[in-house]
């Protein structure tokens, strides 16, 4: 049964599948992998389960997990519960212990819906087939992270079919209710200054949105997740929420109508409603109903695919007018849209750089066609606010679980998902340090990764969260020379503590590099992001 099982979603045409092979999933693996299926072993099951949530956000395909019985699965949980709260295409293989005396037995069941996971099992050997096709297509249609558990004692079972399964077509686009649609339609009629705000939900439907937002002198915005989608258009505004820039933020405030396509709205998109003005109309479009009004009341709630909400919306308005799209708001946009535009005071030292300083520069010196993975931590809004990403695919946010150390692991499932790119790691030494084991994978896949780790020796979040008058020293360290750390690993290291030392990327990417380079970024004390205010309001 488990080589059907791997047959059958490889015929299915999975895109990659990672995962540290045990006893339970070895059958399995290489069955994947004798299908055509690229197969990347880790380090930690941690680790491959963000690579391969990170690789089916960026290449658009259902990726795969594959794990041991038991503590194989635990030890991915994470990654699995990030995946599912994001609605990652994702098959987790799990082997499954069937004794109740093994070491290995747990529910597997119970672990997968705790997680936000779907639930699925191989029951025999002549269902196996149908029961994976069956979790493949929830995965792929539903775009949900299913478990896929695979009994012991039915792995070795003789099954007399063919793993051969035809894919079939996704479904069609959950079109909108025409009611709905001409009540969008009238408020953007009615609306002077409109902002469209599309998240992950809407990645897909960026051209439709565009059309959208001429068509009625909407501003375009995004969440963190789906940054980069309206890249290169004069009135795109970038990421809303935290990391926006003074002018972004300063025209979603003065919007009278704000609609959020396949988007939360959600505290950190809105900044706690703020970014919502006094008399602002609020939509939400939405393929399922449950999320609409969910983290704040909404003025009209639409059940419906963003692209086709968006055509259909177009299809039914009159001619419209500039809106909120004049020449004052585009040369807005144009010179102080982004933060790099901002003037800051330096607060660089001779021996520490000021993380915005160190990030502005960064974005000069990369190439345009790069894909930008991001940790999180105290850190993070600079890399998502100053480096520049191509568009939609060039950057990768796994923070819908909020946990640090998957910016690495993110960074090389991005990378193999989009290997036209060069791969950019932003990370804390904190998070970082947690996950530092896959260092080793990227160096053995000779990735040419940069991991720019912006270290302030501590876990800044809870420094500036709990402030200079606490007991910190449980989230203060040594300094740690993690440029030498890299090169233990067969990568290459660099220390950077002021905007000179960035030349040695210079001559890295000068190199053709095959393996990655590890910048030791030692920056300077911000008293606290300016992000990081928004985000400790929500705790």
């Amino acid at each position: 049964m488990a080589d059907v099982v791997g047959q059958t979603l490889a015929a299915l045409g999975v895109g990659h599948a990672f995962g540290v092979v045990g006893s339970g999933n070895f059958r399995v693996t290489n069955a994947l992998r004798a299908g055509g299926v690229p197969f990347t072993t880790t380090r930690h099951e941690a680790g491959a389960a963000t690579m391969a949530d990170a690789y089916a956000r960026m290449s658009g395909t259902v990726a795969v997990l594959s794990v041991h019985q038991g503590c194989g699965l635990t030890n991915a949980a994470t990654g699995i519960c990030e995946a599912a709260k994001s609605r990652t295409p994702l098959v987790v293989l799990a082997a499954e212990a069937t004794g109740a005396t093994s070491n290995f037995a747990m529910d597997q069941a119970g672990f997968a819906v705790a997680v936000g996971a779907v639930a699925e099992r191989v029951h025999s050997g002549p269902s196996a087939v149908a029961d994976t096709v069956r979790a493949w297509h929830t995965a792929r249609d539903e775009r949900r992270t299913v478990v896929l558990n695979l009994p012991l004692d039915v792995q070795g079972v003789a099954v007399d079919a063919d793993p051969a399964a035809a894919p079939g077509s996704p479904p069609a686009p959950g079109a909108p209710a025409p009611s709905s649609v001409a009540e969008l339609a009238a408020l953007f009629s009615a609306a002077s200054r409109p902002v469209i705000v599309a998240g992950r939900g809407a990645r897909h439907a960026g051209h439709a949105l565009r059309r959208l937002g001429e068509a009625t002198g909407a501003l375009l915005a995004t969440s963190a997740v789906a940054n980069g989608l309206f890249n290169g258009d004069p009135y795109a505004l970038g990421i809303s929420g935290g990391f926006a820039s003074p002018t972004t933020a300063r025209l979603i405030s003065e919007a009278d109508l704000i609609v959020g396509f396949g988007c939360a709205l959600n505290m950190w998109t809105m900044r706690h409603g703020r970014l919502i003005g006094p008399d602002a109309k609020v939509a939400q479009v939405d393929v399922d109903g449950a999320a609409l009004g969910l983290h704040r009341p909404v003025d009209l709630g639409v059940v419906g695919d963003s692209a086709a909400t968006a055509e259909a919306v177009l299809a039914a308005l009159g001619t419209g007018g500039p809106g909120y799209r004049t020449p004052e708001v585009a040369d807005a946009i144009a010179t102080r849209g982004r933060w790099n535009a901002e003037p800051v005071e330096d607060l660089s030292t001779q021996d520490r750089i000021d993380p915005r300083i160190l990030s502005r520069e960064l974005d000069k010196l990369l190439p345009a066609e790069r894909i930008v993975s991001i940790d999180s931590g105290n850190f993070m809004g600079y890399p998502s606010a100053y480096l520049s990403v191509p568009d939609e695919h060039g950057f990768c946010f796994t923070q819908a679980f909020q946990s640090i150390g998957l910016g690495l692991s993110t960074a090389i499932g991005a990378a193999l998902a989009r290997p036209d790119r060069l791969p950019v790691l932003a990370s804390g030494d904190g998070g970082f340090l947690m996950s530092i084991a896959e260092l080793e994978t990227a160096v053995r896949l000779g990735l040419p990764l940069l991991c720019l780790i912006y270290n302030d020796a501590a876990y800044g979040a809870e420094v500036h969260h709990f402030g200079p008058y606490a007991d910190l020293s449980t989230v203060v360290f040594p300094d740690t020379d993690i440029a030498a750390l890299a090169k233990g690993f067969g990568a290459e290291g660099l220390t950077v503590r002021r905007a000179s030392d960035l030349a040695g990327i210079e001559t890295w990417l000068a190199s053709s590099p095959t393996r990655p380079l590890v910048v030791d970024a030692k920056i300077t004390s911000d008293g606290g992001s300016w992000w990081l205010a928004e985000a400790f309001k929500g705790h």
